[in-house]
């Protein structure tokens, strides 16, 4: 008579490759989206975008042309140049920035919007004027590649 244990060689079977079959998938390996050529946490995205967008707030209220140039992508620094100090310029001499805050960051088609609301004094009158940051990725860094008027409009508050 000859006795086989199956069921204890099954299930040996399975507990010695059940590591193997963890490593290719699911938690305990496979790539994860930081490892991934191109992409990046949409954490370190949102974080990275409110860095650079305050960096440039910051520069224009201090009225530091060259921090707030290094904000930006370099394709948009011989813009930035001639436009920065003129009449209309984020930093023209004749008005402050009084107020500045960051209202919103979503991710949009190009990179992160990051909407603001940017208050300037011109002869003591104040006027607040949205402005929208689009933040993207170039190379290894994040630089702002686009402002223009306007903002997003608040996020939609969820009733209870």
């Amino acid at each position: 008579m000859v006795v086989t244990y199956r069921r204890p060689a099954i299930a040996a079977a399975l507990l010695v490759s059940l590591p193997f079959v963890l490593v290719g998938c699911g938690p305990v390996g496979g790539g994860t989206e930081a490892e991934q050529p191109g992409r990046a946490p949409a954490e370190e995205a949102v974080l990275k975008s409110r860095e650079r967008v305050q960096a440039y707030l910051d520069a224009m209220a201090a009225k530091d042309v060259a921090a707030g140039r290094s904000q930006l992508c370099a394709v948009l620094h011989d813009a930035f140049d001639a436009a920065a100090t003129a009449p209309n310029g984020d930093f023209a001499d004749h008005f402050e920035v009084s107020k500045s805050e960051i209202t919103d960051i979503r991710p949009g088609p190009s990179g992160q919007q990051v909407s603001t609301a940017v208050t300037v004094t011109v002869s003591k009158k104040k006027a607040t004027r949205p402005l929208l940051f689009t933040v993207t990725r170039d190379g290894l860094d994040w630089c702002i590649a686009d402002e223009r008027p306007g903002a997003h409009s608040p996020a939609a508050t969820p009733t209870p």
